[in-house]
């Protein structure tokens, strides 16, 4: 099973690109632009990812972007990235990107995504990996600021095909980004949002009805409402889940309590994915088998769970289903 789990083709659709910033690369980037660090090596900043709950995650995640100055740095982040894909056989790979974090450190627009988009560009070329971006606004942050945001990204909407919603869920319900999701449709965009990870099922009812968006983000709070769960199976909306994140963030207090395969169980439309990979223990492939081994997932619901992510990409429906017959060859190739 880890040997199929491994050359698998797969999609990922909830990385933040700032969350796979390993700790090696930055203390090399911290050391290069002259930042300090509250913590005072690799080893002692690997220590404290030992998380409570998601804002005491935010707290380390926002220390480690802050060394991210330069559009190389930005570069070297996602090209990072993008190597760890390929290892894990990931074929596709949409990727969200947190601007505010940045802009608000004086860090311009500008030079966040062209380091991004160099390194995703520089991945299809070299590893075949394709990308899209997501451009997240934080919702702890006030709904003004998130239009302001979105007014940056104008100009570059050819390179981001959807917006998203992120940072400290609780106290932030989606309707408080009304305006600006109805802005970003106007615009052209596509909409996502995490909603129902830490934050109430009635945080997904908003997402989808008030942001009308295409995917839920984690999501695994769903199954404490019924009608909620019928809808989701129903419309067949996908659920970007991340179970080792979940595990970490103390969503569940351990893999094997994980309602992945209850959800899938039940018709919804699953999918395995990294969340912030450098800080939660595993990438993509990692997730998959990790999650497989603790709750027995068979044969028959990892294609499951890998064809779910490939419909629920972003991608033309031509491409969609050139990948599906990569994913049906192989494995007709190794049930023989």
């Amino acid at each position: 099973m880890e040997t199929f789990i491994q050359n698998l083709p797969k999609a990922e659709l909830h990385i933040h690109i700032e969350g796979s910033l390993e700790p090696e690369l930055i203390f090399k980037i911290a050391a290069k632009n002259g930042v300090s660090l509250t913590h005072h090596s690799v080893e002692q900043l690997r220590q404290a990812y030992d998380f409570d709950d998601l804002q005491s995650f935010l707290d380390i995640y926002y220390e480690g972007a802050s060394v991210l100055q330069q559009e190389q740095d930005f570069y070297d982040m996602t090209w990072a990235y993008m190597e760890r894909a390929y290892a894990d056989n990931v074929r596709h790979t949409e990727i969200f990107f947190d601007p505010q974090t940045h802009t608000q450190r004086g860090v311009s627009f500008d030079t966040v995504i062209r380091g991004i988009e160099k390194a995703v560009q520089d991945a299809f070329a070299k590893l075949g990996v394709s990308s899209r971006l997501i451009m997240c606004f934080l919702r702890h942050l006030s709904a003004d600021q998130g239009m302001d945001t979105l007014e940056q990204a104008l100009p570059y909407r050819d390179r981001i095909v959807a917006v998203g919603l992120d940072s400290s869920e609780v106290g932030h319900p989606p309707e408080k980004f009304k305006a600006v999701f109805d802005r970003a449709r106007d615009e052209g965009f596509l909409t996502v949002a995490h909603a129902g990870e830490e934050g109430p099922p009635d945080y997904i009812w908003q997402a989808l009805d008030i942001l009308k968006v295409s995917r839920i983000d984690h999501g695994v709070r769903c199954i404490e409402d019924d009608a909620l769960v019928d809808r989701l199976r129903d419309e067949q909306i996908p659920l970007t889940v991340c179970p080792l994140s979940n595990v970490k963030l103390g969503v569940f207090q351990q893999l094997e309590e994980h309602n992945l395969k209850r959800l899938l169980d039940k018709g919804l439309c699953v999918t395995v994915n990294s969340d912030d990979p450098a800080y939660f223990g595993g990438y993509v492939g990692e997730n998959f088998a990790a999650t497989q081994r603790a709750l027995g997932l068979a044969r028959e619901d990892i294609i499951r769970i890998t064809r779910n992510a490939f419909n629920a990409t972003f991608l033309e429906s031509e491409t969609k289903e050139e990948l599906l017959s990569e994913l049906d060859q192989y494995v007709a190739l190794s049930s023989q």
